[in-house]
C-alpha cells in the first residue's frame, strides 16, 4: 500500500485551482455538488487503493472538524 500523501504535490496548483473554479462557473448549487461527487469518484477510481481512500476520507473529515471546533 502506498501511504497517503498530504504534502503539496500538484504542479502549478494555482492553475489547477483556477480550472476547478472554472468548471463550477455557471452551475447551480445542485449541479456543482454533483460535479464534485463525480470528480471524487473519478479520482478515487484513479487511486484505486481502498486503504489510501479510507485514509483520505478520514483526513478530509478530520480537517473539516478541526476548522469548525
Amino acid at each position: 500500500m502506498t501511504p497517503l500523501n498530504t504534502a503539496p504535490n500538484i504542479a502549478r496548483a494555482d492553475d489547477f485551482y483556477a480550472q476547478l473554479l472554472a468548471a463550477h462557473d455557471g452551475l447551480t448549487f445542485k449541479e456543482s455538488t454533483a460535479l464534485n461527487a463525480r470528480l471524487v469518484l473519478i479520482l478515487a477510481n484513479q487511486i484505486g487503493d481502498s486503504q489510501v481512500l479510507a485514509e483520505a476520507l478520514k483526513a478530509a473529515r478530520d480537517a473539516g472538524r478541526a476548522r469548525t471546533s
